[in-house]
């Protein structure tokens, strides 16, 4: 999604923004919210460990073990709505993916503060597809070098999907939006290796 004028750098992402007709999203949110076991987790920061500013949780195949911000997130089994969204994914993406973490963002005051997928465990290039559902939210991407800033409006039944050097040289997040009511639950899939997973850099 580069601009042809300027030189500005761009992310290799893909991005579809009605990938999913709004009754289709709406059925499967309310589905995922009901049979997803939900979790606040803590992370470290330097005043001490603080709640998540949201709810999440982690399914995949039994050896998707990741880890980041020094939560060791074991898998529970696929639920039968995320299953179908996996392979959805899938089929768009052209890649397989054995392992989802789930964000729940309960009103505009949760969030997710900036980071980027770089785990050992995924990869060079790992392909990660983000399916949103609720709510519209601001997704920001940063460029490390330059601090350009592209945003993208993550409306209900969306998909982007982020790949190559993306998670390299781009950090993403999920600002807070005071003003925004209702919740929206993220998925993003990826691909897990059998490395042994460590600790990551705290992400808000």
């Amino acid at each position: 999604m580069s601009d042809l004028f300027n030189d500005l750098p761009a992310p290799d992402v893909d991005w579809y923004p009605d990938w999913l007709a709004p009754e289709a999203a709406a059925r499967l949110q309310a589905r995922i919210v009901e049979e997803v076991a939900w979790k606040q987790d803590t992370m470290m920061t330097p005043a001490g460990r603080v709640p998540l500013p949201r709810l999440t949780a982690w399914q995949g195949e039994p050896d998707a073990v990741y880890v980041y911000s020094g939560i060791r997130n074991v898998p529970d089994a696929w639920t039968p709505a995320v299953a179908e969204l996996k392979a959805a994914a899938e089929a768009i993406c052209g890649a397989r993916f054995n392992s989802v973490l789930l964000n729940r963002y309960r009103s505009g005051a949760d969030s997710m503060g900036w980071h980027a997928d770089r785990e050992p465990e995924l990869g060079v290039e790992p392909v990660i597809a983000s399916v949103s559902l609720g709510v519209a939210r601001t997704f920001d991407l940063k460029h490390n070098k330059t601090g350009v800033v592209q945003s993208f409006p993550l409306k209900g039944g969306s998909l982007l999907v982020m790949r190559g050097r993306t998670q390299a040289e781009w950090r993403h997040r999920v600002p807070k939006e005071t003003l925004v009511q209702g919740e929206r639950i993220n998925l993003t899939f990826r691909l897990v290796s059998r490395l042994v997973s460590r600790p990551a850099m705290p992400r808000g």
